[in-house]
């Protein structure tokens, strides 16, 4: 009996709690859809400036600004109070925020549909509306919930938040709102579900992220952030921090906008958007080695061989011979030229600049010379992994057009020999669109893949799968839509991990015809840029090498 008496009180004493629980707390489970709690303070910009391609005017509409955040139950009574003052004789800028967790899984999903519907039919009517969804998307810090994520992700969930927005509000401008960050075009969603380009200018996500070093100074920041633009024919709005209002944005948008025009040319090109070209049904990527040992050049499934190369190589005679030797062993050539260690004196730290002003070209016309006695096609890949935002190469960490420029002053100067296949080969990092030299003066796009993503990383196990570095690499050059050549891919490790990883990749290879040719470093890397670090070996066995092989021909 006593302990019937204790059960029932427990069960009453629970029922209490519960009874508790559910009317003191169950109003923080609900999405907050309060008025005040729609409001939002983390945007506080202001339109400082406008520039379009395709006309000279700087000066931006006249509009008032509002930043709202936006649950799954917010409604249109809710959404009017928010609205409730605004001035009738100005346009609004909306800066629409979406900061549940899963943010972008719940909007391709639909749950913010009802939700998006209700603000459409909230909006004032009367005055254009630009609405401007979940800002600084590419900025790798984790500030929002819609930062670091994958990049298709952000794309459907913004195709879906504009479609939607757009049916429900024909008259609405969609703006895609990233900072300006190397990266941009990665999250590209596409011109036909985008009015208007937003770019910021000392956002605070852009202040914690210690990604990239900052532009020197404030007009450099922002010719780079409209150049990251540049395949997006869209006009562009300079959005800048209330606090930065005493500061002549206008005055350094009218500098860089002559820039750029003066080189509109080169930095507005049109690219195909098309599909990449890719290698026919059933047939082998053209398969190539760097190997200076000659282990593996052996092989029946080797058809090119990767020679690099300097001004001083071309000068002393050196390419002439290595490249002879490369056409006896029956082989085609990939040649990477390296602007630089000239046997003259000439300053290296310039190499671009001298490259543009012609100062290179009698060893570059040796060069194409070479090439053209042979009766194959030869692949050419001048100032590589030019985007990496470090020093190991004179041509690194400068000014994208000046590249654009070099790499199509060299490029002309074969454009007459038939047998160049024209190679522009960033290592596939984040931005490398913002260096793309132009569709007339490439026929391939390469990457480099290596299996360690950090250079800190001694335990072979933490590489990364060629699949993985590949996928990222490729989706960042889809915008050049040109086939790929990865020209440099390496392992290193243990005899057996490397042929685990080798057979993968082939695997991977095989299924992406988009890759028309595959070469392997297979020698230790440069020591002199590791530090006190070993260098990496990527070196394989003849064994490994021929498993990969025949792995790419059963797939």
């Amino acid at each position: 009996m006593k302990v019937k008496v204790i059960w029932g009180a427990a069960v009453l004493l629970f029922l209490g709690l519960l009874v508790f629980f559910v009317t003191r707390f169950t109003s923080l489970l609900k999405p907050r859809t309060d008025t005040i709690n729609l409001l939002d303070t983390a945007f506080q910009e202001r339109l400082e400036g406008y520039f379009n391609r395709r006309d000279t005017s700087l000066t931006p509409p006249r509009l008032q600004y509002l930043s709202v955040r936006l649950y799954t139950g917010t409604s249109e009574k809710q959404l009017a109070a928010v609205f409730k003052g605004l001035n009738p004789r100005e346009g609004l800028l909306l800066t629409l925020l979406t900061e549940e967790e899963g943010t972008l899984k719940n909007m391709i999903e639909g749950s913010f549909d009802n939700a998006l519907t209700e603000l459409c039919r909230a909006l004032p009517s009367g005055i254009p509306v630009y609405l401007r969804w979940n800002p600084d998307m590419e900025v790798p810090v984790k500030r929002f919930p819609w930062q670091y994520q994958a990049p298709a992700d952000y794309i459907a969930a913004f195709r879906h938040m504009a479609t939607r927005c757009r049916k429900e509000r024909p008259s609405l401008k969609i703006i895609w709102s990233p900072a300006g960050y190397p990266g941009t075009e990665e999250y590209w969603p596409g011109g036909d579900v985008v009015d208007v380009v937003s770019i910021s200018m000392n956002g605070q996500s852009e202040r914690e992220s210690t990604a990239y070093p900052p532009e020197p100074d404030r007009r450099g920041a922002l010719r780079r952030k409209i150049l990251r633009t540049r395949f997006m024919d869209k006009p562009v709005f300079l959005l800048t921090p209330s606090a930065d209002s005493t500061y002549n944005w206008r005055k350094d948008l009218a500098a860089v906008a002559r820039q750029l025009r003066t080189d509109s040319a080169l930095i507005f090109q049109s690219t195909a958007r098309n599909k990449a070209a890719s290698r026919t049904a059933g047939t082998l990527p053209v398969l190539g080695v760097y190997d200076p040992n000659l282990g593996l050049t052996g092989s029946e499934a080797v058809k090119t061989e990767h020679l690099f190369i300097d001004l001083g190589t071309i000068q002393s005679g050196k390419f002439a011979r290595e490249f002879e030797a490369v056409v006896r062993r029956g082989h085609q050539a990939i040649v990477t030229v390296e602007p630089w260690r000239d046997s003259k004196i000439r300053k290296d730290s310039s190499v671009l600049q001298n490259t543009e002003d012609g100062v290179y070209d009698e060893e570059f016309r040796e060069f194409f010379r070479i090439v053209a006695a042979a009766r194959q096609p030869v692949y050419v890949r001048f100032a590589h992994e030019m985007e990496i935002p470090i020093h190991r190469y004179s041509w690194q960490s400068k000014d994208p057009v000046l590249y654009i420029k070099a790499f199509r002053h060299f490029m002309q100067l074969g454009k007459d020999v038939k047998q160049v296949r024209k190679i522009w080969g960033p290592a596939g990092d984040r931005g490398s669109m913002e260096w793309y030299p132009g569709d007339d003066v490439v026929d391939f796009v390469s990457i480099a893949i290596y299996g360690l993503p950090d250079k800190n990383i001694t335990d072979p196990a933490k590489q990364e799968s060629l699949e993985t570095i590949f996928n990222r690499k490729a989706w960042r050059m889809k915008l050049a839509a040109k086939p790929i050549f990865i020209t440099e891919f390496g392992v290193k490790g243990p005899d057996d991990f490397q042929a685990t990883w080798m057979e993968n990749a082939a695997r991977v290879i095989a299924r992406h015809p988009e890759v028309v040719g595959a070469c392997y470093f297979n020698l230790a890397d440069n020591p002199g840029v590791w530090g006190n670090m070993p260098a990496p070996d990527w070196a394989i066995s003849r064994q490994t090498f021929d498993r990969f092989v025949q792995v790419l021909r059963e797939n």
